[in-house]
């Protein structure tokens, strides 16, 4: 999840808590674009520039390529208009949730990618072997026989991964301890032991964990409901009196601080 940087001088808000949730509880979440957390939220970028280093990848060799849950297609648009006119002359995506569908298609249906309704935990719905280059950008979970079978020869699966205890700062606010268990899933260490499973070769893997801080409490109710597996079930109705002790917290202390996790995988079929 890509989030624009608010500036080094930014302070909670002076608005009531009932203004700011109801206007974080008013605003559309569909797609991935971060820009309404501008001057309230921030979150540090990893190192390596996901979205950048695949448009390279897409103005490289690859000929046909797949991306895997596009969310509302910013990433890939923003890959194309990088990657130029030397870009893959085939580009595909996937999504599974409606209004995202929607967002997705308005977005690149002029660059000339296709968007197929494909449900997350759904088998891919193309031949073996049909892409030499596979992406994706915060995938649910990583189905690595799936992206190995729809993988050419040679191919290469390039993605950002959410890694292990992403938020969890945020999220035990609100749900209390989690289970230890909870803390290992999606440790970067067993995704490549997934991926050798499903016969591929992981060329290289990285990970970082990535401050993140939250200037009101608008900025947190709006990120809870739309990055919805955080809190599942979360509404501002449910949660209120911990939203309201956490707003004046933040007035009296400044930011909520918590850490995003990512990991990057490229990984090669051979």
């Amino acid at each position: 999840m890509t989030r624009s940087r608010a500036s080094s001088s930014s302070r909670p808000s002076s608005r009531s808590f009932d203004e700011l949730v109801a206007e974080a509880a008013s605003v559309p979440t569909e797609g991935w674009d971060f820009s309404w957390f501008e001057g309230r939220a921030t979150e540090a970028r990893p190192s390596w520039g996901y979205a950048r280093s695949m448009a390279e990848r897409l103005a490289g060799t690859a000929t046909a390529v797949l991306e895997v849950q596009a969310g509302g297609g910013e990433v890939l648009d923003f890959a194309l208009e990088a990657a130029g006119p030397d870009r893959a002359p085939l580009v595909v995506a996937t999504e599974g949730w409606a209004p995202n569908v929607a967002k997705a298609t308005r977005l690149l249906r002029p660059r000339g990618v296709p968007v197929v309704v494909s449900a997350d935990d759904a088998p891919l719905p193309f031949a073996d072997g049909a892409f030499d280059l596979v992406v994706s950008r915060h995938p649910v979970e990583p189905h690595w026989d799936e992206i190995a079978r729809v993988l050419a020869s040679g191919g290469t699966y390039f993605a950002q991964h959410v890694g292990p205890a992403s938020v969890f700062e945020l999220i035990e606010y609100f749900l209390g301890p989690l289970p230890e268990a909870s803390h290992l899933h999606r440790r970067p260490e067993r995704e490549r032991a997934d991926a050798e499973a499903a016969g591929l070769e992981v060329v290289e893997l990285r990970a970082e964990r990535l401050r993140m801080e939250f200037f009101d409490i608008g900025a947190v109710v709006h990120f809870l409901r739309k990055v919805v597996w955080m809190v599942p079930g979360f509404t501002v109705e449910a949660y209120r009196d911990r939203l309201r002790d956490l707003h004046e917290r933040i007035k009296a202390d400044g930011p909520f601080v918590a850490h995003s996790s990512r990991h990057l995988f490229d990984v090669r079929k051979p």
